[in-house]
């Protein structure tokens, strides 16, 4: 009994060992190369596969998910001579498990080579001011030429970023001071613009103000001048009066010019700033006939407009008035 129970052990032992040979289950984002007598026959895709025991056997199980690769530091010489600490990060994606597998031996660290290789071409290529401000450029040149070499790997570049950009202490040093001297010219600048628009503004606030001034002075001209057109015609009219009235051979408008005269001389008299006595002359009572004389006129006058008649409009004045006046 004890013999046919290890032979039946041993029978179980290798069904399972047998199945579990046979039978392979592959996890989603693996796939699974098969190898018959060492040589690679085909590919197992996520999910139950079967194999043909003791001839076939499973030979690499490749990640199909995007991986990660760290680009370790390295110190680069740019093409003016200045050394810098550069490091990295590339994502990949194996697209071909069987090329990826028997192709390149040990392929991270390959594609971590061609990386470090391939950046110290770049940046070595670049000056300093360059690889500090075309990190996106960088980043571009080295995907296209990795992703062209990994290609036969049967692996896909999906993106290489720069992770870090160090250059030495002096260089920073001087960028520091570069840096504040273009803020402080900035400001300088700046500061020159805002004052000369408020220069400008300002000499244009003083030309609005006198091109105003100007235009009131211009305005009050004009009205003094008018007021004067005014008061020359209305003297005329007035001396017209007067003397048509001399004509007729009345003596009260001569009488009127004479007072009036003597009144505005008496008057310039007293307004003098130099004269602080004032002399009224004896002959008061003749002025004050000469005034009485002024106001005999004017009522004469104006029994005279009430009494005559109104002429009636000759021909020849009509005719007169019918011509328009030329300019």
């Amino acid at each position: 009994m004890d013999v046919l129970t290890i032979f039946a052990g041993v029978l179980l032992f290798l069904a399972v060992s047998l199945l579990f040979s046979v039978i392979k289950i592959v996890p989603q984002g693996r796939e699974f190369t098969v190898e018959r007598f060492g040589k690679y026959t085909k590919t197992l895709s996520p999910g139950i596969g079967f194999l043909t025991p003791f001839v076939e056997r499973i030979g690499k199980r490749m990640n199909m998910m995007e991986q990660v690769l760290d680009v370790p530091t390295q110190e680069v010489i740019t093409k003016d001579n200045a050394m810098v600490r550069v490091d990295g990060i590339v994502f990949i994606q194996v697209m071909d498990a069987a090329r990826a597998a028997y192709r390149v031996d040990d392929l991270t660290y390959a594609i971590a080579q061609l990386c470090m290789t391939n950046l110290r071409t770049v940046v070595g290529s670049m000056e300093l001011d360059e690889v500090l401000s075309q990190r996106d450029s960088i980043n571009t040149r080295l995907l296209h030429v990795i992703d062209a070499a990994t290609e036969p790997w049967g692996v896909k570049v999906n993106r290489i970023e720069i992770k870090d950009l160090t250059p030495p202490t002096d260089v920073t040093n001087a960028m520091a001071r570069q840096m504040k001297a273009e803020r402080e010219r900035r400001a300088v600048v700046t500061e020159a613009d805002g004052e000369k628009q408020a220069a400008i503004a300002r000499a244009e606030g003083a030309k609005q103000a006198a091109i105003l001034e100007a235009e009131g002075r211009k305005e009050a001209a004009f009205r003094d001048a008018e007021a004067r057109e005014r008061e020359a015609e209305a003297e005329a009219r007035a001396t017209a009066m007067v003397s048509e009235a001399i004509a007729r051979g009345d003596v009260n408008a001569i009488n009127y010019f004479v007072a009036q005269k003597y009144v505005e001389a008496f008057a310039d008299l007293a307004r003098s700033p130099q004269q602080r006595t004032v002399i009224v002359p004896a002959e008061m009572g003749a002025l004050v006939g000469t005034i009485a004389g002024i106001g005999e006129m004017v009522g004469l006058a104006k029994a005279q407009q009430q009494d005559a008649p109104q002429p009636a409009p000759s021909t020849t004045t009509a005719r007169r008035s019918s011509v328009p006046p030329t300019a």
